[in-house]
């Protein structure tokens, strides 16, 4: 934001340019999405930081010890996509940082929704062919 406002953008055109641009990379498949999250353990608070590189990038406050921040994962984003946590499955990275959601029932609408915890008209994610 502060690189557009540099460049002579008002406030208000530089977040609708950067809205544009927040996209999470997903695939569909079988009533599926698929989605990468990038996860940030031992955080303060458990929070949906929003989109980097077309990556969900969350805060987990757990520790990354016997699967706990995994759980934690799984209960956050089951919460804000208003599904089970049993349609939520990391399906790669267990042990890693970057991980592979699956979401069974879950629209990319609604993942669109989960960048910046808020619906963002502008936002829209981007589908991998």
């Amino acid at each position: 934001l502060k690189s557009f406002l540099i460049r002579g953008y008002s406030r208000k055109s530089a977040a609708e340019s950067l809205s544009v641009y927040s996209m999470i990379d997903y695939t569909e498949k079988a009533g599926s999405v698929t989605f990468k999250v990038q996860v940030v353990p031992r955080a303060s608070r458990s929070e949906i930081v929003g989109e980097h590189a077309g990556v969900l990038r969350v805060r987990i406050a757990a520790p990354p010890v016997d699967g706990a921040a995994n759980d934690e994962l799984v209960r956050l984003l089951a919460r804000a996509l208003g599904v089970s946590r049993r349609a939520l499955t990391i399906t790669g990275g267990h042990t890693s940082k970057l991980k592979v959601i699956r979401g069974k029932g879950v629209t990319p609408e609604a993942l669109a929704a989960l960048v910046g915890g808020r619906i963002v008209a502008k936002t829209y994610c981007r589908k991998i062919v």
